[in-house]
């Protein structure tokens, strides 16, 4: 909303002609007239105040047991994430006569799929919405074809599936979460910055750990990198008394240089580390990890974040919470700067070159026009640091280096985007 002050109601006085008058004020007749505006311009926000209402749709996830007793899940994960963005988001709206309000419909584990789209179509019926999604793949992807989203702008918080940005992608889903593709890419890129060329893979034996096995597969084949050797994990081995027995047997090979476990729910991969048959480092799901978010993250004013949130939260923040706390301050940077919150609107400034968000990952973030996808950094960490941070230095793009993570322009499937 733009606001324009006026000391004489019904006509708009030359900038020049008030600035050559105010030249000429007494200290007591600033002083009245800076109140006089401030609370002329109070009245202005308050009588055109653009209310904007987010609608954070969630189902929790049911996550199997694991061996170790020490791997946790926040059962609050994402929602503190986006209720942070809202009091950011208020925080900036106040001063523009903005205010941002948070709905949420969180749905438990064993809610029906039918009946959870059911839910969440009525609530979409009601006219355009700003939504952010945190769902399992099959539901994201039906509640993004329905006839009631069509209006909407969605965003994607919490599936990392390479398909939701290529041939399943959706005109109206846009991902602030990274995908895996992101992520292998950037793992990729590390081992051939510090010449660790040859991979021994182990594959987990859930859903997830095979997409994130295949992801890595295409990503280590992109960058050049031969898997030398290519194992399905043990599922009945016993970790809790044989790791030390069991990891080198299943390690055993002649030559090999870092050890990369997909394994998702972390069920098995942190058994790995230090009990391999050679002497090497452990990546993916252990050890040398790739993510959108961590604890560690301090530099590029990240410390101020992580402080925020560790005061609403009361733990630290999370890679699916920083999903969520993006998606919301990416609606309210586009909302500050259109001075609007008509969905079509918002979604073609995000999608354009003049949109950034401040993310504190060292770079502005944007969006790509091909998929929808959030270009940012992506960190690699361990339990107490940040190793290194990708796009690592000296993999080039024409257009960014960020767009040396996942699925770039010529390679997208993804025929939903008009770019």
């Amino acid at each position: 909303m733009k606001v324009e002050h006026s000391t004489n109601i019904g006509r708009k006085e030359p900038a020049g002609a008030i600035a050559q008058r105010m030249g000429s004020w007494s200290l007591g007749q600033w002083i009245a007239g800076a109140a006089v505006l401030l609370l002329g311009s109070t009245n202005v926000l308050a009588q055109g105040a653009l209310h904007v209402n987010i609608l954070y749709v969630e189902q929790r996830i049911e996550r199997p047991p694991v061996l170790s007793n020490l791997i946790s899940w926040p059962e609050d994960a994402g929602l503190q994430g986006a209720s942070l963005a809202i009091d950011d988001n208020n925080t900036t709206g106040k001063f523009l006569g903005q205010n941002y309000a948070l709905e949420s419909i969180v749905l438990e584990p064993g809610h029906l799929e039918n009946e959870a789209l059911e839910q969440i179509r009525q609530t979409l019926g009601a006219g355009p919405r700003l939504v952010v999604l945190n769902l399992p793949v099959e539901l994201l992807k039906q509640v993004a074809a329905l006839d009631e989203a069509q209006d909407d702008l969605l965003f994607n918080a919490q599936a990392p599936e390479n398909t939701l940005r290529n041939a399943d992608c959706s005109a109206n889903l846009l991902h602030t979460v990274p995908s895996r593709g992101m992520l292998s890419d950037a793992l990729a890129q590390f081992f051939t910055y510090r010449r660790w060329r040859e991979v021994f893979l182990i594959e987990g034996n859930r859903d997830g750990d095979r997409a994130m096995a295949t992801s890595v597969r295409r990503s280590l084949q992109k960058f050049g990198l031969p898997i030398v050797e290519d194992k399905m994990w043990i599922e009945d081995a016993d970790m809790r008394r044989n790791a030390s027995r069991e990891v080198p047997v299943f390690t055993q090979a002649r030559k090999y240089d870092v050890v990369l476990v997909a394994d998702e729910d972390r069920d098995f991969s942190e058994f790995i580390l230090y009990n391999t048959w050679l002497p090497r480092p452990v990546a993916g799901s252990a050890g040398l990890t790739p993510v959108g978010w961590s604890a560690v993250i301090e530099q590029w004013g990240a410390a101020q974040l992580q402080s925020r949130f560790g005061k609403l939260a009361m733990r630290d923040m999370t890679s699916r919470d920083y999903a969520n706390w993006a998606a919301i301050r990416t609606i309210g940077e586009a909302v500050t700067r259109t001075e609007s919150d008509d969905t079509q609107v918002l979604r073609d400034y995000i999608l354009s070159s003049d949109f950034e968000l401040a993310g504190f990952k060292g770079a502005p973030l944007s969006f790509r026009g091909w998929n929808g996808q959030l270009r940012q950094s992506i960190q690699l960490v361990h339990a107490h640091a940040v190793v290194a941070s990708a796009p690592v230095e000296g993999f080039l793009h024409p257009v960014t280096e960020l767009d040396t993570l996942g699925t770039d322009q010529a390679e997208t499937l993804c025929e939903a985007f008009d770019f």
